[in-house]
């Protein structure tokens, strides 16, 4: 079983394969923390966030993934056409809810 992470960040996208998820997700997490930050995009008089990174995680009955905010806010997910934000408890980190989802 391998697990292939894609990281979008505009227009480069690279892709990694790994043997477990394990491997896979510490790779995510590390790709995420990299994200450089971005200024809000100012678009008919209103202020947005962008959306620095879109990293998707995919495998055997797994299809997961992390969006990195300009700021370095991180948004987890889980879905293929429609995603469902993957809501952290109190107290817990994006990437442990997004763990906790997969392994829990």
């Amino acid at each position: 079983m391998s697990y292939r992470l894609t990281v979008r960040r505009g227009p480069k996208v690279t892709h990694a394969t790994h043997a477990t998820l394990d491997d896979a997700l510490t790779d995510l997490e590390a790709e995420a923390r990299t994200t450089p930050r971005q200024d809000p995009v100012a678009f008919l008089g209103r202020s947005y966030e962008p959306v620095a990174a879109r990293i998707e995680l995919k495998g055997e009955g797994v299809r997961v993934g992390m969006d990195v905010q300009g700021d370095g806010t991180m948004v987890a997910w889980r879905g293929r056409v429609r995603r469902s934000v993957i809501e952290p408890e109190p107290g817990e980190s994006p990437m442990a809810a997004l763990r906790r989802t997969l392994t829990g």
